[in-house]
């Protein structure tokens, strides 16, 4: 199923040790460019988040921030983490060696500075693996989202497609008549002039206009993309760069129809095609 990367999901949990939200949100990108904001104590877990996240993504800016509201509980269950502490106060003397002046924190201070408190009461791996599958839940309720935001988007680019195929059936069923009238036009043209051509310098006129206001090919590469594009809308995993390409090769077209146009209903038809193709590029943009 062709998915957007557009969405968005929030997911909440509540354990006896405390409350855990995750949100996702994820936008267009030209890669996975994934970005999370963690607490302290989960940190160590984002190389595994960062995994889920290629397993199940391809393209997007994805940012993941985790919440996490611990319960209230007596002070007694805290302890120092000693080699978090050691390590600080390390630092600290390094640092008095550098600079004068410099106060030593207070035992408040020391006590706020993460990862020097560590509770003994929890179980710190129940609590990550909560984390963790919480995270799953939420990136699979996102990629749902995605993917009804590309069923949306699917619908929105086949009815440009059929508008398209619309106006080149209109342009190829009108293109012989357009070609014998700027013939006629030419050689009434020569009659009111009067004009003594070679007849030969006059087929070959005629010739040169005809080729020059030929489209039938440009209108049947047209064709072929527009079958391209649904052929692809079909396809599973990730289509955004391929789709982006043929919205050139189609515009690559639209153009072409344009500079060869002899009428104005050819010149129409070459804008609206433009502006077809430019609608759809546009909600390419958002496809996985």
């Amino acid at each position: 199923m062709t998915a957007s990367m557009t969405a968005f999901s929030r997911q909440e949990a509540v354990f006896d040790w405390g409350t855990i939200s995750w949100e996702v949100r994820s936008v267009n990108q030209r890669y996975l460019e994934p970005h999370f904001r963690l607490p302290e104590n989960f940190r160590e877990l984002e190389f595994s988040f960062r995994d889920v996240l290629r397993k199940k993504l391809n393209r997007g800016k994805v940012e993941c921030q985790l919440r996490f509201q611990a319960v209230d509980k007596a002070a007694t269950s805290l302890t120092i983490n000693p080699d978090n502490a050691q390590a600080l106060a390390n630092a600290v003397q390094e640092l008095g060696t550098w600079f004068d002046g410099i106060k030593t924190p207070s035992p408040l201070q020391i006590l706020q500075w993460p990862g020097i408190l560590s509770d003994t009461s929890d179980d710190a791996e129940a609590m990550k693996k909560a984390v963790v599958e919480l995270f799953n839940k939420t990136v699979d309720e996102m990629i749902q989202m995605r993917l009804r935001e590309g069923e949306q988007l699917v619908e929105i680019i086949e009815q440009r497609l059929t508008s398209i195929d619309a106006i080149v059936a209109d342009v190829k069923e009108k293109l012989p008549t357009i070609i014998a009238a700027q013939k006629q036009n030419l050689l009434d043209k020569l009659a009111d002039a009067k004009a003594e051509l070679d007849p030969m310098r006059v087929e070959a006129e005629i010739v040169l206009l005809a080729q020059k206001a030929d489209v039938a090919e440009e209108l049947d590469r047209l064709i072929t993309h527009t079958k391209e594009v649904r052929r692809q809308l079909k396809q599973k995993g990730p289509i955004g760069r391929r789709l982006d390409f043929l919205m050139q090769e189609l515009n690559r077209e639209a153009n072409t129809l344009s500079s060869k146009s002899i009428v104005v209903e050819t010149t129409q038809s070459a804008v609206e095609l433009k502006v077809l193709i430019e609608q759809m590029r546009e909600q390419i943009q958002n496809i996985e």
